[in-house]
């Protein structure tokens, strides 16, 4: 169906309703309208990386994990998926009469801020610190949500609009405050595309203000960007609650009538919270005119009627089999396999089951679920731990497992170290009877995360800095110390502190929060059975220093674009068991700087692998427009590609560059052509020194 058809549908059944109908529909527990044939409906769902909420459903690794995989078309299946076991959720609760919260087919995914400052908790829900790889990964991933049949699957949404990144213990007061230049370099890039490119059908505002409005009634973000200019058709929907802010933090308006009179004006449709239950007080007092009202309920509906709730559709027919089915399994597999990143290794690892035959395994990650799923998650009908995937290969390898958890994932109270020295003798023990140690460390939901959140342990959950947490730091020493050779495992959605690491460990990998199942595929890689591939979609920072203040919402020397220290490991950084070289690359055609956006290039760049198994890698194309003030000051990331090669196997890889990837944007905030001469470089990570040192290869430059 398409919009057209669908606004006529929900414009004359709209036109039925009563103003106190119309007004309850607004709500994201609409009720039902029993005389019109219309069921109650909970607007709220969650898919940030699988089905969350909801029961059982397949647990996805977190979503800065599906950046590291720098894989759009995995994205766009694992949207797929999730959208699948949401429809085969949706027609059996339906069928019992259950349309209660996250059992519908509006999704509030995927999370497209940029992940800014390594402190923000909720920094994992992203997919990383680039505005390009943030839409490439979020465009795909709406597709695979949203479908491309007669009818949307489920509705995705983008969020949070639009500058919006921390700290999370302010956010309700907050006022971020941005340049023209930066909110349309950083900041709103990836919205647009997925509104323009991709047809994300809803869009949520964020929690804060920005330059001195809230995001969920912004006059020139909602007015002027999203639907003047972007001319967004979908609906909008404020982040929950974040109404109420208006009068009760932001103090932009006197009670919650003006709030919802506020919000309703300038376009935010749908109110997840209960403000919007004051809509007729507002009305009745002529603070909201019945327009308001009428153009936000046919919003809603024209949304309802592309999913085809009042009509039979292609996804009725969807089994609840199809929940946690052996394909998405299979596909979350994968998911880990490509976005799990090798930091470092000094030929430890794959570790060899005959020179290896005591491992212990050591930390408060090792038997963690927490350290698996990250936050917005489903029930998994099972759970591997790290411990239980090296366990079950041992068994297999005639391997024997030393286990011991070290310490606790942090203090539960300041003064409670002293105890931590009393269980870290045993992780000593452990090391000192093993041939190898794997160090399972990092951190859970609890330690980065959402305000308030599952009530996270530091109830913001913003970090302070990069610091392992207190127990973790001694018990890296006590590792240290022993002399045993070891491998870090990290377990963690954001930059830590890994400089002492970096020095003594044989190896590091860097392994987010990998899924329900996430420790059966860290076991694999960890023996070798599987190739890690993945690439940092953030910067591993060395520390905090001459980065602003985390409240300072400026990109000086923040994310690699910006940053002016060199990093401990740089944003596209990631190593693998296999030994592939770019052979060649070059401009098909002339190379020219573009006259038009829609300008498009062709690179063809020959790889081949030198190893003896097979192996991915990521091509990565960066770009600097030379001779343009406007210029960021860093090469920036405007293509790549995932390739797979078989062993021995060379291969021509098509990587294409929009006109765009010249552009630039001004101080007012336009975006143009503003240069006449670029250098690109073609490699597997940045053109600096720190990548050619770390991966001991260069990367090819290119002149237009």
């Amino acid at each position: 169906m398409n919009r057209e058809e669908a606004r006529r549908r929900a414009t004359e059944l709209v036109n039925k309703m009563t103003v106190e109908q119309m007004a309850s529909q607004l709500r994201y527990d609409a009720p039902s309208i029993d005389e019109l044939g219309i069921p109650e409906y909970n607007w709220w769902g969650e898919g940030l990386h699988g089905l969350a909420r909801a029961g059982t459903a397949t647990s996805f690794p977190q979503a800065i994990a599906l950046g590291a995989s720098f894989d759009p078309d995995l994205l766009q299946e694992i949207g797929d998926a999730i959208s699948t076991e949401a429809r085969a959720k949706y027609n059996e609760y339906s069928s019992h009469e259950d349309r209660d919260i996250y059992k519908g087919i509006t999704l509030w995914s995927p999370n497209i801020n940029l992940f800014r400052d390594p402190r923000w908790g909720r920094g994992h829900e992203t997919y990383g610190e680039d505005p390009y790889l943030i839409t490439q990964l979020a465009k795909q991933f709406i597709e695979g949500l949203q479908g491309r049949g007669e009818y949307l699957k489920v509705a995705a949404c983008a969020k949070h609009f639009a500058v919006h990144s921390g700290p999370e213990a302010l956010r309700h007061v907050f006022d971020a405050r941005v340049s023209l230049k930066e909110m349309y370099e950083t900041y709103l890039p990836q919205f647009e595309a997925c509104i323009k490119e991709a047809n994300v059908e809803s869009v949520m505002g964020a929690y804060n203000r920005t330059n001195g409005e809230p995001c969920c009634a912004h006059s020139y973000l909602m007015d002027k960007v999203l639907f003047e200019d972007w001319k967004f058709e979908g609906h909008f929907v404020s982040d929950c609650w974040a109404v109420l802010d208006f009068h009760k933090h932001h103090k932009v308006t006197e009670d919650v009538k003006h709030s919802a009179a506020l919000a309703l004006e300038r376009g935010c449709d749908l109110n997840c919270g209960c403000a919007y239950v004051a809509i007729m007080d507002a009305y009745r007092d002529g603070l909201i005119p019945i327009e308001h009202i009428r153009r936000s309920a046919i919003k809603l509906f024209t949304t309802r009627y592309l999913l085809g709730m009042f009509d039979s559709n292609e996804f009725d027919s969807i089994p609840y089999e199809k929940v946690e089915c052996a394909e998405h399994i299979k596909l979350a597999q994968r998911a880990t396999e490509e976005g799990t990143v090798l930091l470092k290794n000094d030929g430890i690892l794959p570790l060899d089951k005959n020179k290896y035959k005591k491992i212990g395994v050591i930390g408060p990650c090792a038997n963690s679920r927490g350290s698996l799923i990250g936050n917005y998650y489903g029930t998994s009908s099972s759970y591997i731990t790290i411990l239980d995937g090296l366990n079950r290969i041992a068994e297999d390898e005639d391997v024997r497992i030393l286990y011991s958890e070290g310490c606790d994932l942090s203090l539960s109270k300041p003064d409670n170290l002293s105890r931590e020295y009393h269980r870290i003798s045993e992780a000593k023990i452990v090391a000192e009877h093993s041939d190898v140690v794997v160090l399972c460390i990092g951190l859970d939901e609890f330690l980065e995360g959402e305000e308030g959140d599952q009530g996270n342990q530091y109830y913001s959950g913003d970090k302070d800095d990069l610091s392992f947490p207190k127990p973790q730091q001694l018990l890296i020493k006590t590792i240290i110390k022993t002399g045993v050779p070891f491998v870090t495992v990290v377990t963690a959605g954001s930059a830590l502190d890994l400089s002492l690491l970096d020095i003594k460990s044989n190896a590091i990998l860097q392994a987010w929060y990998p899924g329900a199942r996430g420790g059966k595929t860290i076991a694999e890689i960890l023996f070798g059975k599987v190739n890690p591939s993945g690439k940092l979609p953030i910067t591993i920072y060395k520390s905090l220093e001459g980065m602003p203040e985390f409240t300072d919402y400026s990109m000086k020397d923040r994310t690699y674009r910006f940053m002016e220290n060199e990093a401990l490991y740089p944003f596209g950084f990631g190593l693998s068991y296999g030994d592939i070289d770019l052979i060649e690359a070059a401009v098909e055609g002339e190379a020219f700087f573009p006259k038009d956006e829609s300008d498009k290039f062709t690179i063809k760049a020959k790889i081949v692998n030198r190893g003896t198994q097979a192996s991915d890698e990521v091509v990565q194309v960066y770009l600097k427009v030379v001779d343009d003030a406007n210029e960021i000051p860093n090469p920036r990331l405007v293509a790549f590609k995932r390739v797979h090669l078989e062993a021995s196997e060379e291969k021509e890889v098509d990587i294409e560059v929009s006109g765009k990837a010249f552009t630039t944007v001004n101080d007012d905030g336009v975006r143009g052509l503003f240069g006449s001469k670029a250098e690109a470089h073609v490699g597997f990570g940045q053109p600096n020194e720190l990548t050619k040192r770390l991966l001991g290869k260069n990367n090819i430059a290119l002149f237009f």
